[in-house]
């Protein structure tokens, strides 16, 4: 019975994970939906955020990552069935990461489209980083 089980949860929760693609708007703004900004620090200090984003990097200024350390803080901050957005420069990285944390880890992402240079040519609301 517990193996039934076990499996029964296992199909239930890859049914609930879903990976989209889809351009940041005003409406997904309101919804309050959690936005993880997946750039760089220097990246973030340049541009901003999108207002009320969180900035977890994945990549470092050198191209490498640390996907344990990356879901330690995406964890603390997101619940494994909730969903939530990835944004990123241009819209690459949050493919090749929204892609590995929806269709592998059964994550429930949308990826945002063209990222943040999208975001500034569409006037998203922006705010400053701050370091902690």
């Amino acid at each position: 019975m517990r193996i039934v089980l076990l499996a029964f949860f296992f199909f239930a929760t890859a049914l609930m994970a879903e990976y989209t693609r889809q351009p940041i708007d005003q409406h997904l703004i309101d919804s309050k939906i959690k936005i993880i900004d997946i750039r760089t620090p220097g990246e973030w200090k340049t541009t901003g955020l999108v207002k009320g984003a969180i900035p977890i990097t994945f990549f470092d200024e050198q191209g490498n990552y640390n996907t344990e350390a990356f879901l330690g803080q995406l964890n603390k901050v997101v619940k494994k069935g909730e969903k939530f957005a990835l944004i990123c420069n241009s819209g690459n990285r949050t493919q090749v990461v929204g892609s590995f944390l929806g269709k592998q880890l059964q994550y429930n992402v949308i990826d945002l489209q063209g990222g943040i240079q999208y975001a500034i040519a569409k006037k998203m609301p922006l705010e400053p980083y701050k370091a902690k």
